[in-house]
């Protein structure tokens, strides 16, 4: 996964704004890492039930979200089912195997949204000061570059505003669901949000897959991996119904504008969701429809930044960063 931050490792930390919190208790050290992302979305605006308890979901940003696909609600059931099972299997991998699982219960310590329909639990991601990179938009839709041989490029930005300020992704309270086009904009930063997250795991696991050397990790890894892409291609998808706007945040100030997408621009237009073949390992072969970027070295950390520079854990303490920088750390080196 690319980033355009410079952060170093000590960087990671230094970007909150919150006191060191007493460290972990215990901490792991299993030969391969991975956690999973459970979505705060379906208490709001999913299908609540019992394989994805928790909330009663939110009238308005559900049918918000829905202007994006009538079926946005199962598809994030799905899309956070899928991840709960990934973190359950993992964990329960590592116990089998005699090696110690990984658990962030203690860095739960983020407020959430207290719009209806929350569980009103405190969380381990924020969702409502983010910073989106939509550049991996351009980046799979580019036939003449390639992350992985063209580092310093610069792939232009979707939406150029979500990538200035920070924005919600879900209502923090019942008063951003009163005016009906903030409310939109709500939702269609989480429409871009999703795919932004998933194919950071699209590019992960392959470039992870690419350092193990046990069978039936590799056999996970290219196994688990293939399910983050069908999350991003319905999640790009989807982001590209977001319907253009312009609207401002009446807490932050903070004015965000979604682009029409439906464009002969091949860069922008959004049915061209299928990765564009580009060059790949050596600009003397033909080019090739590709996951990109897939480089290993670099990989975890990378993505690390990459969620870090997002807002994702915008709050968190200096605790929790030094356990994800061991995390990924311990997984770059393996």
């Amino acid at each position: 996964m690319k980033t355009n931050s410079a952060s170093t490792a000590n960087d990671i930390g230094n970007t909150q704004d919150h006191p060191q919190t007493q460290k972990l208790e215990e901490k792991s050290r299993p030969y391969k890492r991975s956690i999973s992302r459970r979505s705060f979305f379906n208490e709001l605006a999913g299908i609540q039930d019992s394989e994805v308890p928790g909330g009663s979901g939110n009238p308005a940003y559900h049918d918000a979200l829905a202007v994006l696909d009538e079926d946005m609600d199962q598809y994030i059931h799905d899309n956070t089912e899928d991840e709960i099972t990934h973190h359950q299997f993992l964990n329960a991998y590592l116990a089998s195997k005699g090696m110690p699982t990984v658990n962030l219960g203690p860095f739960r310590t983020l407020h959430g949204s207290t719009a209806t329909g929350s569980s009103g639990k405190l969380r381990l991601t924020n969702l409502t000061k983010l910073t989106l990179d939509t550049s991996w938009w351009t980046r799979y839709r580019d036939p003449n570059h390639n992350p992985d041989l063209d580092p310093t490029f610069v792939f232009p930005q979707a939406v150029p505003s979500l990538h200035v300020g920070r924005h919600t992704a879900i209502p923090r309270t019942n008063a951003d669901t009163t005016n009906a086009n903030f409310l939109q904009a709500i939702a269609n930063t989480a429409g871009f949000h999703f795919a932004t997250v998933e194919q950071g795991g699209n590019s992960l696991y392959p470039s992870l897959a690419q350092r193990a050397t046990h069978e039936e990790v590799i056999r996970i890894l290219i196994s688990i991996g293939p399910t983050e892409t069908m999350h991003f291609q319905t999640w790009q998808d989807k982001a590209g119904n977001a319907p253009p706007l312009t609207a401002t945040d009446p807490v932050t100030g903070v004015s965000v504008t979604f682009p029409n997408l439906d464009v002969s621009n091949p860069l922008l237009k959004k049915n061209l969701i299928m990765p564009e073949p580009c060059p790949f390992l050596s600009r003397s072969l033909p080019p090739c429809s590709i996951i990109r970027p897939t480089k290993t070295e670099g990989a975890a950390m990378g993505a690390l930044r990459f969620l870090t520079a997002m807002g994702l854990f915008f709050g968190q303490s200096q605790a929790f960063f030094a356990f994800m920088i061991q995390l990924a750390q311990a997984a770059d080196a393996a």
